[in-house]
Formats: C-alpha cells, sequence, structure tokens
C-alpha cells in the first residue's frame, strides 16, 4: 500500500532537551521525504541545544552535552531544513501537539517565517490512538510485525511512524489514502495556533483556551482589553502563538498586516 501524494510529504522526529515547546532546544531531527514517484531520501542533524541536556532527556534519547557540543546550533542549519520540508506536507508521531510546535519555534527564533497553513500535516500517533492505543514502540509491533530496535533514535523513530502509517492504510479500510483525508482524521481538536492556546469555535472563530478571558472570542477582547494582548506579548507563550495572536489583532482590526 502506498500513499496518494500530491507534492511530496516528510515525515520527521525530534529530539529535544524536554517537552517545553517555549524553552526546550531541538538536540536532533531526522527527515524521511517522500516523493510522488515513491523516491525517498532522508537527512539527519544533530544540533548544539545551546543549554545543557537535562539527564531526564538523556536517559529516553541517550544524547549527552558531549555529543553535541562541537555540532552547530539550530540557527545555522535552520534554512537547510526549511529547504527540505518547502513546499511539502508534514507527518510524525505525536508531531502535532510536539514536533512541529517546537520545530515552529526554532524556526521563528532563526528568523524564518514558518506557517503551519502553508503544510497539510497528519499525526501517525491520533490516527493510532483512535484506532489502537498504545506506544510508538508497541505500534510497530502490533502494525508492523517486528521489534523496534534502537527506539528513540530519531532515525530509527522516523522511519518506523512512515512504516506504521502505510500498515494502517493497509489495515484499517476506511482509512483513506490520501494526505487530506489522513491530516483530517489525524486531528483531535480544532486549533489556530500549535500548543492550544487558541482554539477555533464551531463558527470558525478563534478563542482564548486558556486565563481569565477562555472560551471569549480573541478579537472582541483585544477591541476592549488591547492590554491583554501586550501582556501576551510580553509573556512567556510560544512564538507561533504569539504570531498568530498579532496577526488576528491585525486582520480584526482592520490593520494592514
Amino acid at each position: 500500500m502506498n500513499l496518494k501524494l500530491n507534492r511530496p510529504i516528510c515525515f520527521f522526529d525530534i529530539e529535544a532537551t524536554g517537552i517545553n515547546i517555549g524553552k526546550d532546544r531541538i538536540i536532533e531531527i531526522s527527515i524521511l521525504k517522500i516523493f510522488p514517484n515513491e523516491k525517498k531520501e532522508d537527512k539527519t542533524w544533530l544540533v548544539y541545544p545551546e543549554m545543557p541536556i537535562p539527564p531526564q532527556s538523556t536517559a529516553i534519547h541517550g544524547i549527552k552535552d558531549e555529543d553535541v557540543i562541537d555540532k552547530l546550533p539550530f540557527k545555522y542549519v535552520a534554512n537547510s531544513i526549511f529547504r527540505m520540508i518547502e513546499n511539502t506536507d508534514l507527518a510524525g508521531y505525536n508531531s502535532n501537539r510536539f514536533d512541529i510546535p517546537i520545530l515552529a519555534e526554532e524556526m521563528l527564533r532563526a528568523g524564518i517565517s514558518f506557517d503551519i497553513k502553508k503544510h497539510k500535516t497528519i499525526d501517525v500517533q491520533v490516527i493510532f490512538h483512535k484506532m489502537e492505543p498504545r506506544t510508538l514502540s508497541a505500534a510497530y509491533k502490533y502494525y508492523c510485525k517486528k521489534e523496534l530496535k534502537n527506539a528513540h533514535s530519531s532515525k530509527s523513530d522516523v522511519f518506523a511512524t512512515y512504516e506504521i502509517l502505510l500498515s494502517q492504510i493497509d489495515k484499517y479500510k476506511n482509512l483513506k489514502d490520501d494526505v487530506k483525508s489522513l491530516e483530517k482524521f489525524s486531528h483531535q481538536i480544532n486549533i489556530a495556533d500549535l500548543a492550544g492556546f487558541i482554539k477555533i469555535d464551531e463558527n470558525g472563530n478563534e478563542i482564548f483556551n486558556f486565563g481569565k478571558y477562555k472560551g471569549k472570542k480573541v478579537y472582541e477582547i483585544f477591541k476592549k482589553d488591547l492590554n491583554y494582548y501586550g501582556w501576551i506579548q510580553n509573556s512567556d507563550f510560544p512564538l507561533y502563538t504569539k504570531k498568530i495572536f498579532t496577526i488576528i489583532k491585525l486582520k480584526k482590526l482592520n490593520k494592514k498586516i
């Protein structure tokens, strides 16, 4: 079984210093790019995170400070990564909640205007959890009928994720094999940013998903309390979330972006 592709799709996996989208940094990223003609190419970058790697993170992925001390910071490899994923769709395991948000943060820090709306995204974990709740290793064993070696190595995980998705398409006859359908199926909630601070209601309005204005329309709050926008921009929210708040503010208040 193969994916129906109208353009390339990049399966990717990230290992990081932790799981805080706004503060933690990428240590390793692997990308497996699949072309419509079934050609494949892959690339792995080991990155200096410009901060110590916590022992609890090393315990998961095995990467220590000394493994990355001579590697380039993300900002020096960002353009290469961006070129590889440009004009492609994106897929990963738990990617909608972690890999894509942290990649967006790193891209914005590097001065690259990452826009998730230019990519369709498939989260293989969401499909798996809707069908058969398990971990990545269990998913690989369940769908691919073999043990996953070197789990939490980004290269091993990204190839496993690709194999799992193909097996899911083959197993579930109601699961369509085109990227648009898989993107829709693998999304759990309708959000405007990547970290889930801004939800979209049934009428297409952006609403706050946190704080004292939770459930309120963003543009209506900004009209009467623009200081709240300033507080957001000066607080510890992810950069991509701040970017979306700015876009909403400028569009809804009839100003040029």
